[in-house]
């Protein structure tokens, strides 16, 4: 007991790490890569450790020997793991690559132990579980060369052959072999029943399919041969399932009634599902940089719903049986482990599946905290168990909500209530993400019928989203029949079809479909979609009614050719029949006093020469003047997104994460790399890994380039990347000025005021007139170097500071003025910039006071293009 108490606190000590990272991902470098490995690295693998070696030893009835070299083992272990994560944290590869050797030397010492055990024990019946555990083994090593090989960051097409090379051994192999091996023998045990005729056969002659399986991929992976990394893991599948499928004639005979039943059975359905889906996506992959994100979207899955869900069953089971203390003691420890086991599993996986669906982001948030507390509520409990198992044995607890029945004993009220209220408590959180955020919502208009009677018939219609157009983009139909659109989206972002009426497709995903249902149709109908700024880019739909009388078709058929729509402003609320008057934003308010500007302030350029950059797009609420808020559209919730600084001959390391509710995707201008790839729209849920190298200096911008490109930067998709000119100049003082539009509307930027280009205000840095109430800083005679990028989308830019003179001028590239060069005999008073342009200037100034800075086109410094630079005396 103590042994085992000892050699799990290892998975305990990683799951609380897990806990605590989840709850605080956001701020943390790194989070999703973090979050995987810390349960898969961390937490399964010292589980993996301790069991195989403690079901090895029970099913060869070896003799008990000295823990010693199994906690070496151990020890080694978590100090690797450790190693690992701060090396990837750090981004110091050689740190990762040590951690690395150290797991693989681990691993492998474990599997030449049970080897050694297997030769020293009576031969057993139920020797193929050591076998998968040893083929587990040395699987590991492998895996953990090929982490740190991505640690490096390859670019693509390596870093995709790298990635599901990488997933497939570790976690196909490494975990899937084992849990495989294992579930023969615990699945019934588990269930209380004997093990299925057959069984132990199909578990033996599986082993070398599995094998091959992932040798395939492996080999695909080095060869480049995509196709043949899917027909891998489709052979892996297959030996799957035939070493599976005896197991579910346990399941049948003893249907599962514990959490520990309901959380394997449920781990092992996400397993074979997410396998199939990973098959699926590389088998239809365009490349290997797609197939790496292919592993990254399955990735959940497998950790969530396969490992995290059958580490936390097992233990369930297993915890009490080694803690012991007989048949009364065992119960007890049951019945602490196994309080609210329906309404956790149920949470757990109907969570997960929500999460995984297109949702709003606000939904997927709520429910993956739910999902989270279903999890983490093991570890309490398991405490629990730990402590009640120091006590005196008492009686065993009778309150329906505690108690365990017995062995072949069933209690479906009771686990078909929790379930239920499992099940509920997953709708409110949807519920609650759909009310609050105005993309899920859809709206009602007035109806349809237009006084016409049903006949009875229907119409049904295939349309096609694709190239920003609905294919056809209109349809007849006879007066008084029931309309089904079936939608298609073949393009790589998000789509829906709304009707003025208020029906709605709801939102699909690239490559999914969906449906629309008009139950009578007597009047001419306009539809769009009701993605942001996707109407303006002419996605039209429009309804025509044939079998009415003329005057009245007349009418129909006019209102439809139109293409007119009655939303005053595009967004994601509900379309409406009659809009209310657009409002107006007033950005010339003045601030309460402790009123504090984004810091402008240039920050120097980090040592390394590598820069791992994680970009998450969200959608949230900011002021962006003085009592005007907007929904904007970001990275990393800011606007601008980061800054990001290095020299000629850095490489930049991209991780773009999409959180918000449609397809998004980034352009860097600091490199020089095909757009296809790199660039491309991103589905939500989704995350997308490039690299690329700073060939050339200069202020650039980065931004969001899903279509209209135009709508997204000015919903704030945009930032800066500084790249320094080789030997430039120290200065006392460095600031960064990125100017841009706003277009507020609601909730969210007015698409029609971008086409139409009219700004309510120009904005340094994303806030109005920010730095007239907080003014930037420098001193009397202080160098000052001001970089400034034009981030548009529309408006140009003449930089100029009140009172100032420049010296130096570098735009887009070159120095055109510089003290002391050939012919520098003036100076400059304007930087001139077009959108997307970027550049820096210098000045010193001589005497205090408060110099403007303005863009000189001046209706945009009076929009709010406009800011002090305070000088204050030595």
């Amino acid at each position: 007991m103590r042994w085992h108490v000892a050699a799990n606190s290892g998975v305990v000590l990683w799951l609380l790490a897990l806990l605590a990272t989840t709850l605080t991902h956001p701020f943390l470098p790194e989070a999703r890569w973090l979050m995987v490995h810390l349960l898969l690295l961390g937490a399964v693998t010292n589980a993996i450790l301790v069991w195989s070696t403690h079901f090895a030893r029970a099913l060869l009835r070896a003799a008990p020997s000295r823990r010693r070299w199994e906690a070496v083992r151990l020890l080694s272990l978590n100090i690797g793991v450790a190693t690992v994560v701060a090396g990837v944290v750090g981004q110091v590869w050689q740190l990762a690559l040590f951690g690395a050797l150290v797991v693989g030397a681990s691993a492998a010492a474990h599997g030449i132990s049970l080897l050694r055990l297997m030769r020293r024990a009576l031969p057993g019946r139920f020797g193929t579980t050591i076998h998968h555990y040893v083929g587990a083994a040395l699987m590991l090593p492998v895996g953990a060369i090929l982490g740190t090989l991505l640690a490096r960051e390859p670019a693509d097409p390596v870093h995709g052959r790298l990635l599901v090379a990488h997933l497939t051994v570790n976690v196909l192999g490494w975990v899937g072999l084992t849990v495989i091996g294992t579930v023969l023998t615990l699945w019934p045990t588990i269930l209380r029943t004997r093990i299925p005729d057959g069984a132990e056969r199909s578990t033996r002659r599986s082993l070398p399919v599995l094998v091959l399986g992932l040798s395939v991929v492996g080999a695909a992976a080095a060869a480049g041969a995509l196709t043949l990394a899917a027909l891998g893991v489709v052979t892996y599948l297959c030996g799957a399932l035939w070493s599976l499928s005896p197991l579910l004639v346990a399941a049948r005979t003893k249907p599962p009634q514990s959490y520990a039943a309901w959380s394997v059975l449920a781990a092992t359905g996400w397993f074979v599902v997410s396998v199939a889906w990973f098959a699926m996506l590389l088998a239809t992959a365009p490349d290997w940089a797609a197939a790496g994100e292919s592993g990254n979207r399955v990735a959940v899955p497998l950790a969530v719903g396969f490992a995290a869900q059958v580490l936390l069953g097992a233990l369930t089971h297993l915890v009490p049986v080694v803690l012991g203390g007989g048949p009364a003691r065992v119960r007890e420890l049951n019945a602490t482990l196994e309080r609210g086991a329906a309404l956790r599993v149920v949470v757990a996986n109907t969570g997960l599946l929500v999460c995984l669906l297109p949702s709003p982001s606000l939904v997927r948030v709520l429910v993956s905290m739910l999902v989270l507390g279903a999890m983490a509520s093991f570890v309490p409990l398991l405490g629990g168990a730990l402590r009640r198992s120091q006590r005196p044995i008492g009686p065993v607890p009778t309150h329906p909500a505690r108690h365990v029945p017995e062995p072949g004993a069933v209690v479906r009220g009771r686990h078909t209530g929790m379930g239920a209220l499992g099940l509920a408590a997953v709708v409110l959180a949807v519920a609650a993400g759909a009310a609050a955020d105005p993309s899920a919502l859809g709206g009602v208009g007035r109806s349809a019928a237009g006084g016409i009677s049903a006949t009875g018939a229907t119409t049904t219609v295939r349309v096609e989203a694709r190239g920003m157009r609905f294919h056809p983009d209109r349809v007849a139909v006879p007066a008084g029949n029931r309309l089904v659109v079936e939608l298609a989206n073949a393009d790589e972002d998000v789509h829906d079809l709304a009707l003025e009426s208020g029906e709605r497709s709801g939102r699909i995903a690239p490559g999914s479909s969906g449906r629309l249902e008009v139950p009578v149709v007597g009047r001419g109908l306009d539809g769009w979609c009701t993605i942001a700024g996707h109407r303006q880019m002419g996605m039209l739909f429009a309804v025509e009614v044939t079998g009415l009388d003329a005057a009245t078709r007349s009418d129909s058929v006019e209102h439809a050719a139109t293409g007119h729509s009655t939303q005053e402003n595009d967004s994601d609320a509900a379309p409406r029949q009659n809009a209310s008057p657009a409002p107006r934003f007033d950005f010339m308010a003045a601030p309460l006093p402790g009123f504090r500007a984004r810091d402008a302030a240039l920050p120097p350029a980090s040592p390394s020469r590598t820069h791992h950059v994680e970009l998450t797009v969200r959608e949230v609420e900011r002021e962006v003047g003085v009592g005007v808020r907007q929904r904007l559209w970001t990275f990393n919730g800011t606007t601008p997104g980061p800054v990001l600084r290095g020299r000629v001959g850095d490489r930049f390391v991209i991780t773009l994460h999409n959180e918000a509710t449609i397809g998004h995707s980034v352009d860097f201008h600091a490199g020089s790399l095909a757009p296809d790839g790199a660039m491309r729209t991103i589905a939500p849920g989704s995350s997308h890994t490039f690299s690329f190298t700073a060939t050339r200096a200069g202020v650039w911008m980065y931004h969001c380039s899903t279509m209209p490109m135009s709508l997204h930067i000015a919903s704030g998709m945009f930032g800066a990347v500084v790249i320094d000119p080789p030997g430039l100049a120290p200065v006392d003082r460095e600031y960064l000025l990125v100017q841009s539009e706003l277009y507020p509307g609601l909730p969210s930027a007015d698409a029609d005021k971008v086409n139409a280009e009219r700004p309510d205000a120009v904005v340094f840095n994303g806030f109005a007139n920010q730095y007239d109430h907080d003014p930037l800083r420098a001193g009397v005679g202080e160098r000052v170097r001001l970089w400034v990028l034009d981030a548009g989308p529309n408006r140009a830019s003449s930089f100029h500071v009140v009172g100032g003179q420049f010296d130096t001028v570098f735009a887009e590239g070159a120095f055109s003025l510089r003290p002391g060069s050939p012919g520098s005999v003036g100076g400059a008073q304007s930087l001139g910039l077009h959108p997307a342009q970027g550049g820096f200037v210098e000045l010193a100034l001589p005497e205090p006071g408060h110099y403007p800075f303005v863009s000189h086109l001046m209706v945009d410094a009076e929009r709010g293009a406009h800011g002090v630079l305070e000088v204050t005396a030595p």
